[in-house]
């Protein structure tokens, strides 16, 4: 059966699901043969979702049997609901061999959905996600939307990688660097990691505007991060009209009435038209909270 140029016809569909349902059901595992394969692979392309899934969950089950077949589907059919279920079925099937073809996906692939669907395939791998996905940031080919991919997939890999993250957040890359702090949120709010908070507070004042746009603003999404107040004050002043925006929502979502006066100092002597406006609805939000 070639699954390029075949599709499972309505019935075929919903006979072989139907089959696949009661094996998984059972706790049992489907053919892994490649004719079986095949034809699971070929169910990715049905235009119904709950059909698609319950292939997907299949071809997840079988396990690494699946992953050439997976693989080849991924990067060379033609059909984008294929590709775009078959990286999908990939982050289900959990095999590391497949994470070069994952990494084309995001690359090569024109299909957003195939892109995004790849980096979540990816980023369960930990440390070796974090790793490919460096490249992606570092590549200048990258698109604005892959590389905002890359980032998301290094914050949620950075869960299963806290050692890899914060040897990111050292790199010598700013995109690398912020694409790190961004993923420290979880380790400081849920780990309440020492280390990984030391690493914010350095990185507010990084050489990088990138990198301290991207620490003030996930101060704002900590919790009890009073701490961090006066490193915020200080950043009202940045030569960064973001930095300067991030740190004046940070301090109103941190519900710093301390730093009222700064706020409006910084509104006095702003020009920038957009961190204007953030800094009046800080200093209105703090008035009335």
């Amino acid at each position: 059966m070639t699954i390029e140029k075949e599709l499972l016809s309505t019935s075929e569909a919903d006979k072989l699901a139907a089959e696949l349902k009661v094996i998984l059901r059972n706790g049992e595992k489907p053919k892994n043969d490649p004719d079986s394969i095949n034809k699971m692979v070929a169910g990715l392309g049905d235009p119904r979702g709950l059909i698609r899934r319950t292939f997907a969950e299949a071809l997840g089950v079988t396990g690494s049997f699946a992953t050439p077949a997976l693989r080849e589907a991924l990067i060379h059919n033609k059909n984008v609901t294929i590709r775009r279920a078959a990286a999908k079925a990939l982050k289900l099937v959990a095999d590391p061999s497949a994470l070069p073809d994952l990494l084309k996906a995001l690359i090569t692939d024109e299909d957003p959905v195939v892109q995004g669907s790849s980096v979540g395939a990816i980023a369960i791998f930990g440390e070796k996600a974090i790793d490919l996905l460096q490249v992606v940031l570092l590549d200048p080919k990258s698109s604005a939307m892959q590389k905002g991919l890359a980032t998301w997939g290094i914050a949620f890999a950075g869960a299963e990688a806290p050692e890899a993250i914060k040897n990111a957040s050292k790199s010598k890359h700013e995109a690398i660097r912020a694409a790190a702090i961004a993923a420290l949120g979880g380790q400081i709010q849920s780990l309440e990691d020492e280390e990984a908070k030391k690493i914010l507070i350095q990185a507010i004042d990084d050489k990088s505007s990138k990198v301290r746009a991207e620490a003030t603003a996930l101060i704002g999404g900590l919790e009890s991060a009073k701490w961090a107040e006066s490193k915020l004050k200080a950043k009202l002043n940045d030569k960064s009209a973001q930095v300067r925006k991030n740190s004046a929502l940070s301090l109103m979502k941190l519900q710093s009435k301390n730093s009222l006066e700064e706020i409006k100092l910084r509104k006095m002597l702003e020009k920038d038209p957009q961190v204007l406006k953030v800094l009046e609805l800080a200093i209105k939000h703090l008035k009335e909270n």
